[in-house]
């Protein structure tokens, strides 16, 4: 016979009686809230990181159907929990005491509620536990009676840790809340068979229990007739607030204290709520993901007071309308209990998996905050204290944002019970001071711990200049040394040259002309219109340029299939070489044609012909002995001698200068290479360029010789 007879049970530090106030939501069965026309799903329902969407906007999803997955191991999914269209992926209002906006997936119901395929496991106990751990965490469960920490993590104790007992809280200590009686009155039978689920995966090695305040006895009553030979047992033990707390809990049950900071597994408890163990049951028995819950709607300012079993995303606008709400009566709008929950800033955010009460009182019912008035140190808050914390102490040092003595107190200990507040006859907001020490704590470590990331980013920067600059560095020395090799080599009397041989043997083994050179004489051919004529300086001179460009992209290919490892090195080598050799071969070619030329290279500058003879016609002025005089005579007279040009004279210029830049750029990048300059490059564009334009001019000197 499960009983709580004699079985001995302890009492915790502190603690008070407000006014219960539950029989106002407890006199009527659960009834079923409906589907509201539009569902809100904050993907950010529990402890951890958020839920990462899985679907996209106009996309039809089913019941049940995973709209958001879990991101990390402390996270859990979220599910639709009707059918419809998603019609939004955006920040909305969510249930926060900030009253903030957060990411949220936004379902536009079509009435259907047709479920996804879904089904349960029928023997449980044949399931290895890593299986039904990962099922809990796949139907998104997580605690439903506090901050909503992810099932599956606190079940998932390791084979080395011992448990002693599993303890299923039932207490719901905390005024008008009314959700797990009625669950219990209601549905024990679920609540017993979700506990054997949790009986089977921890294995607690001595007992299992279900703790529940006095001030249930239809609850405890309907526990423990569906409890009988189950071997679990229900206990019952004088209201307090707060009782349901989970440390509280478990030494009003075992006399064990949890250490401070530490974890129940650390004493061999697991300590789970009775909402979630319900929840896991439907899981694990049915396939059925966390979808819905029991919320409690009371307060004066409804005119019915009950519990409803409401689809998660429902905005709780849709929840007051059921219970006939009236704002003009109400003072306020609170989510959770008076003693814990916080004040909502609109009735269009959602119920989550952790919403277990909407609270509409009255302004009779729960008036405005009287103001608070100076402490006159009377002690009743480190009476009330369960934690026993000194709140006194630690309200001095939240005022004064001493945040390094507030944790010596263990500020973190608080569980925000809200015990130290209701005890205050001055009305100081007490923990309203402690909730934002915390987050002003939690906020500054974030901000160390991102100082010390963008630290090692910077000094990882600065590494990879300095990494960067030491290999161009290399690579200058080694490209300067291989110049000086070469010219070293060339230097050589009687020796051949190899890069010449080299020629000679790609010549013997290809008989294909070059086809830069190729290109160029049919250029040449077609502007003529017959056979290839005989090669101009500027021809090879732009044959010259084009192999020099190819010759600098081939290296750049060798160099990176060097770095990368390619197994294309070699294939990229003989390609460099091949056009080394077909580079000096055109150089030799050009330097050929310009020493068997040397009237063409040293005849007179048409423009200074033509300055002659304007002087022919124009006696030169003495020299005045006037420097700015002289140079306007000069300038003048280069003018009139330009205006005199005939077109082929003016030809010849333009070639005869742009073959001047032309060897001057080369004469500069010749030295370039042999330094291991950064210019190179740009020099050989420009060298490049020079030559396009050379060889345009001598096209169209060429053209104009053929017309006249």
């Amino acid at each position: 016979m499960n009983t709580s007879i004699a079985r001995k049970v302890w009492d915790f530090h502190g603690g008070v009686h407000p006014p219960e106030n539950k029989t106002q939501s407890n006199r009527l069965a659960i009834t079923s809230a409906g589907i509201p026309g539009q569902l809100v799903f904050p993907l950010s329902q529990h402890i951890g990181a958020p839920a990462t969407p899985i679907v996209t906007v106009g996309q039809r999803v089913l019941k049940g159907e995973m709209i958001a997955e879990a991101k990390g191991f402390v996270s859990v999914p979220v599910h639709a929990s009707t059918s419809g269209e998603v019609i939004a992926i955006e920040h909305r209002s969510i249930a926060h005491p900030s009253g903030m906006t957060a990411p949220c997936i936004i379902i536009q119901a079509d009435g259907n509620d047709q479920w996804i395929e879904h089904s349960g496991i029928k023997d449980y106990t044949s399931v290895d536990k890593s299986e039904l751990l990962n099922r809990i965490r796949q139907a998104g469960i997580a605690g439903m009676g506090g901050a909503g920490f992810p099932a599956a993590v606190k079940l998932g104790t390791g084979d080395d840790q011992v448990i002693e007992t599993l303890i299923i809280n039932g207490t719901e200590c905390e005024p008008y809340i009314t959700a797990d009686d009625m669950l219990m009155r209601e549905r024990a039978d679920d609540i017993i068979a979700g506990a054997n689920i949790l009986k089977h995966l921890i294995q607690p090695t001595q007992e299992t229990i279900i703790g529940v305040e006095d001030n249930k006895p239809e609850g405890i009553a309907a526990l423990q007739q569906a409890a009988e030979g189950s071997g679990i047992e229900i206990v019952s033990f004088p209201t307090k607030y707060p009782s349901g707390g989970e440390k509280q809990l478990i030494q009003i049950l075992t006399g064990k204290e949890v250490p401070s900071g530490g974890l129940p597994a650390e004493v061999g408890i697991v300590c789970q709520n009775l909402g979630t163990t319900v929840a896991i049951y439907r899981a694990i028995q049915w396939g059925e993901p966390l979808i819905s819950r029991i919320t409690t709607v009371t307060g004066d300012a409804c005119e019915q007071n009950r519990n409803y079993e409401v689809l998660l995303g429902t905005p709780i606008s849709h929840l007051l309308e059921l219970a006939g709400y009236q704002q003009k009566n109400s003072s306020r709008l609170i989510m959770g209990g008076p003693m814990m929950g916080f004040t909502l800033d609109s009735e269009t955010v959602p119920v989550v998996k952790t919403t277990n009460c909407i609270l509409a009182p009255s302004q009779k019912e729960m008036p405005p905050p009287t103001p608070a008035q100076a402490c006159i140190r009377c002690g009743l808050c480190a009476e009330a204290c369960p934690v026993s914390l000194l709140p006194q102490q630690m309200y001095w040092f939240a005022r004064g944002k001493e945040y390094e003595k507030l944790e010596a107190h263990n500020l973190m200990d608080c569980i925000e019970c809200g015990a130290c507040s209701f005890a205050c006859p001055s009305n100081i907001p007490l923990v309203q001071y402690y909730r934002a020490s915390k987050a002003d704590i939690r906020q500054q470590k974030d901000d160390a711990i991102k100082a010390e990331q963008s630290k090692a980013r910077f000094e990882a920067r600065l590494q990879r200049i300095e990494r960067q600059e030491a290999e161009k560095e290399a690579k200058r020395k080694a490209r300067k040394a291989a110049a000086e090799a070469r010219a070293a080599g060339n230097a050589q009397a009687g020796k051949v040259d190899a890069v010449q041989a080299a020629v000679e043997r790609a010549k013997a083994k290809k008989a294909a002309a070059d086809p830069a050179q190729a290109a160029i004489e049919k250029a040449m051919a077609k502007r003529a219109g017959s056979a290839p004529s005989a090669p101009t300086q500027a021809s090879l001179e732009a044959a010259l340029a084009s192999i020099e460009k190819r010759l600098v992209t081939a290296k750049e290919k060798l160099q990176q299939a060097t770095q990368q490892g390619s197994d294309k090195i070699e294939a990229l080598r003989i390609g460099v070489e091949k056009t080394e050799a077909k580079y000096q071969t055109a150089k030799t070619a050009l330097d050929e044609f310009i020493a068997n030329n040397p009237a063409l290279n040293n005849s007179a500058d048409p423009a200074q012909l033509a300055i002659q003879r304007a002087e022919q016609k124009t006696p030169r002025a003495m020299a005045s002995g006037d420097a700015a005089q002289d140079a306007i005579a000069r300038a003048l007279a280069k003018r009139e001698a330009a205006s005199s040009m005939s077109d082929e004279e003016r030809l010849l210029n333009a070639i005869n200068a742009l073959s001047k830049r032309v060897e001057k750029t080369r004469e500069k990048l010749t030295i370039a290479q042999a330094e291991g300059s950064d210019t190179v490059d740009i020099l050989m564009q420009t060298q490049t360029k020079l030559a396009e334009k050379l060889a345009d001019a001598q096209q169209a000197y060429d053209e104009y010789r053929q017309n006249n």
